[in-house]
């Protein structure tokens, strides 16, 4: 029996199916390269450009590599043959001016877009020659990443979203970003890069989409079984309709309550679209401060130790009962407890700085020092 690797055509016909695949990509709509934003298209522009510096010096060493194996090949008698040969200053200035250059030029570009691309930093213009409009406010939208699913708070329209997300054209978004569990990454290739989302934190991202049309976001980040469903359509519309959008969203029976949150964020996946026509006031800052669930200090609250009398619940290290063989911590003591501590570190000299006291007075110019400690036949050094 032939064995199909036996057969004379089996070896090149193997080699070209490679090239019967580049039909099936014919479709392919390469969104990164081919982006509807102005910021994506920048990051375009500088992943290009990068790839064209590097190209100049990965080109010539592939075709060079390929001249200098034909013409210095066995059968070619007439390739000098010079085997004294070790150095030649012209020849190393070639090959080490030109990465040299391009390195630099790599490290220029990657400076000035990673600054000027910084996604905490509002957008100079809305397109390429365009300014973004004196007076227009960028379109806030506060967003949580949940387990499996995005949820998109319009504040300024008093409306939410989960898995759908709908833009103005032309029109500046400052996303505000969370998460209600793990870390995630949100990112709408069309429109700018990933960014990150996590617990306990807040993360910004300014964008916009200068082409109306649907464009697909999606979770870029590993965050468990569901991962692979947090999928959601957008929408980029002209200003009319988002107007109406807006409008239609407002109708929606569903409200982001409390109770609903604490609902809508238990795990669940391949959640479909849900309208949400009603906020409550302040819900987004307390998905940052982990503070939803009822009875749960936020976290601006727990950093807040003690005060007269344990006036804010006392510290939050140390909630122990006090007993007659336990020392109390500095955060569990009143503030007529709290006294005053030797240290090692002083001016040096024997007198003290005046500070603003006397602020001409040489001996502010002191520099503190950390005392070397006491040890067997050398005394404890004078503290100024």
């Amino acid at each position: 029996m032939i064995q199909p690797r036996s057969l004379p055509w089996h070896r090149p016909l193997r080699s070209l199916l490679p090239l019967g695949i580049l039909p099936l990509l014919a479709g392919c709509d390469m969104v990164v390269l081919n982006p509807a934003g102005d910021v994506a298209r920048q990051q375009a522009d500088v992943l290009l450009i990068s790839v064209g510096l590097m190209l100049l010096i990965i080109v010539p060493v592939m075709l060079l590599t390929v001249w200098f194996a034909w013409k210095y090949r066995a059968s070619n008698e007439k390739a000098k043959y010079d085997p004294e040969f070790d150095h030649s200053t012209g020849l190393e200035l070639v090959i080490w001016s030109g990465p040299l250059l391009i390195v630099i030029a790599l490290g220029a570009l990657t400076w000035i877009s990673t600054h000027l691309l910084d996604p905490y930093r509002p957008i100079g213009q809305i397109s390429d020659g365009k300014p973004v409009p004196k007076g227009q406010q960028p379109l806030e939208i506060q967003v949580v990443s949940l387990d499996w699913k995005w949820l998109f708070i319009y504040p300024e329209q008093g409306i939410a979203t989960v898995n759908q997300l709908v833009l103005p054209v032309d029109r500046q978004v400052r996303f505000r970003l969370s998460s209600s569990s793990v870390m995630n990454t949100f990112y709408v290739p069309t429109m700018a890069g990933m960014i990150y989302t996590m617990p306990g934190m807040e993360t910004k991202l300014h964008a916009v989409l200068n082409k109306a049309g649907d464009y697909r976001g999606m979770s870029a980040h590993y965050s468990g079984a569901g991962f692979s469903g947090m999928n959601f359509p957008v929408t980029a519309t002209d200003d009319a309709g988002f107007g109406r959008w807006v409008a239609q969203m407002r109708a929606a029976p569903a409200r982001l309550t409390t109770a609903s949150y604490l609902q809508l964020e238990k795990p669940s996946e391949n959640v479909k679209p849900i309208a949400i026509g009603g906020i409550e006031r302040g819900i987004f800052d307390r998905i940052v401060q982990m503070c939803v669930r009822p009875g749960t200090p936020c976290m601006t609250e727990s950093m807040h130790h003690g005060g007269k009398d344990g006036a804010l619940g006392g510290p939050t290290n140390n909630r122990l009962p006090q007993s007659q063989d336990r020392t109390k911590g500095a955060l569990e003591k009143n503030a007529d407890e709290i006294g005053t501590s030797p240290h090692s570190s002083a001016p040096e000299g024997s007198a003290g700085a005046p500070g603003k006291e006397d602020p001409g007075n040489d001996a502010n110019r002191n520099m503190t020092r950390i005392a070397p400690p006491a040890l067997p036949g050398r005394p404890a050094p004078a503290q100024g």
